[in-house]
């Protein structure tokens, strides 16, 4: 990709690409359990972006999806992962989709709700990860059912669990690997995920519409460019994601 040094300066004004990583969501970034330095496909990709821009790397890096964007909004890093969403977009501009990610439900094993779309019930309280994307979603979408919000969507299973709630919203790898882990400390908490999802999450880059458009168009041609590649699945096929796919390039 061609670069000029306006754009160079736009991305990095530091001197260094600030990128800010989300920990909230095991599909795009973990940290190692020794070195506790995080590891996945946005720091793949945040690292690449650094390396044609000829620019070091500085990764600022968050336990959730809501700190990550507020971070992005006020300029405290140059480019984010988040999953598109109209309210997100009001302070940033997003590139198309990179990878697509479900949205699954959680329910106890005993539960009553067998699909999707019983959940929105008054009777049902719904908990999910605060400022995630699906908390953005679920608060346009369920009318009826109640909202919990947990503070991270690390926690969301747990206090799911420790409340005896009736839904549990999330990721679905976070919530599979909830549930092992709970089945394992907790054997007397049953639960299951329900078929299907309710939403597919569309996750891509975005930077600070302060930048401009040259640098919107720049952060777009550089996702598309690691999709037609093939960058963006030797990522996952790396860090061993599954639940996930490569998003499609967007129609003209």
């Amino acid at each position: 990709m061609d670069k000029s040094s306006n754009i160079v300066q736009t991305f990095a004004p530091t001197g260094n690409l600030r990128a800010s990583i989300n920990l909230g969501n095991p599909i795009l970034a973990n940290l190692h359990a020794e070195a506790k330095q995080p590891f996945g496909i946005s720091i793949d990709l945040a690292t690449e972006l650094a390396k044609q821009l000829d620019v070091g790397l500085e990764l600022v890096v968050f336990d959730t999806a809501a700190k990550s964007v507020e971070a992005l909004s006020l300029e405290q890093a140059d480019i984010g992962f988040f999953a598109i969403d109209p309210l997100r977009g009001k302070d940033i501009s997003f590139t198309a989709a990179y990878v697509l990610i479900e949205g699954s439900y959680m329910v106890p094993a005993d539960s009553t709700i067998v699909a999707n779309e019983e959940v929105d019930d008054p009777k049902h309280r719904v908990v999910v990860g605060k400022g995630s994307a699906y908390d953005l979603f679920l608060s346009r979408e369920l009318k009826r059912a109640e909202i919990v919000r947990a503070p991270s969507s690390q926690t969301v299973v747990d206090l799911f669990v420790e409340r005896g709630l009736d839904v549990a919203a999330g990721v679905k790898q976070q919530l599979e690997m909830d549930l092992k882990r709970i089945s394992k400390d907790k054997p007397t908490a049953r639960l299951r995920l329900l078929p299907g999802n309710f939403m597919v999450i569309q996750q891509a880059m975005g930077v600070p519409k302060s930048r401009g458009e040259a640098a919107a168009a720049y952060l777009h041609k550089f996702v598309e460019t690691m999709k037609a590649s093939g960058f963006v699945q030797a990522a996952m096929q790396r860090h061993g994601i599954k639940g996930a796919s490569v998003a499609p390039a967007p129609s003209k």
